[in-house]
């Protein structure tokens, strides 16, 4: 049988990003896509429903690869370091230990609770030269504006709040799986290039690479495959 695989989303919480993945990771893995509850207050909720998603996909005792964008990388580090009897390796993207502009966070918390929801999808339009790699294609962009229409505003205000308390720093040396470092360079929301040089050089088992020439939302770009990435990985 397959070794199980969970994809653990950004904050869009959707998991419908990963299309393009799934697909290049099921040529290896036993692929599931994890969808965040809106409604969660805590972390440790996030934590809890992921374990329920690894358990349910997992024979007892199998161990599984987290692959987390972004917020889901934050949210995978912290199953880890929760559960590490149940996690083979981590993948980590575009992702961080901590938020730390915090008066970032706090303006983009009260910016998103005081515009009208209608009014995202503009927003995206308007922001996504800054969002996507360069390369990405007309048509995956079109697509992930069809695909965004699922998320929630009280998913990301409750995400957001999240990352005000987040901080895994102190806790990284504890991670014993092998973790992979992907960052993009190009990524104008979160510096991932930096990020993932601080984690990798805080847990023992870290390997980086930068994805060159790729923005935030890199995992629908058409020459990014994780499962040839993975490969590469695992077998070094």
């Amino acid at each position: 049988m397959a070794d199980p695989l969970v994809l653990v989303p950004g904050l869009d919480g959707t998991g419908l990003l990963f299309y393009r993945q799934v697909p290049c990771l099921e040529r290896r893995y036993r692929v599931a896509t994890h969808r965040l509850r809106d409604d969660a207050t805590l972390l440790e909720e996030l934590v809890a429903d992921l374990h329920t998603r690894v358990e349910a996909m997992t024979s007892p005792g199998e161990r599984v690869t987290l692959v987390g964008e972004s917020f889901g990388g934050a949210l995978s580090l912290s199953y880890a370091l929760a559960h590490p009897e149940r996690v083979a390796r981590l993948v980590i993207v575009n992702s961080f230990p901590y938020f730390g502009p915090q008066a970032r966070l706090w303006l983009g918390y009260h910016l998103l609770r005081s515009t009208p929801w209608g009014v995202m999808r503009m927003v995206r339009q308007l922001t996504a030269w800054r969002m996507h790699s360069p390369h990405t294609g007309k048509d995956e962009i079109r697509r992930f504006h069809q695909l965004m229409r699922a998320t929630t505003r009280n998913g990301y205000l409750s995400r957001l709040r999240m990352l005000r308390q987040y901080d895994v720093r102190p806790r990284l040396p504890e991670i014993q799986a092998p973790v992979l470092y992907l960052a993009a360079d190009r990524d104008h929301l979160v510096p991932s290039v930096e990020q993932a040089r601080l984690m990798a050089s805080l847990t023992p088992h870290a390997t980086m690479r930068v994805l060159d020439g790729h923005g935030h939302i890199c995992l629908i770009a058409p020459d990014v495959d994780l499962g040839t990435i993975l490969d590469e990985w695992t077998a070094t």
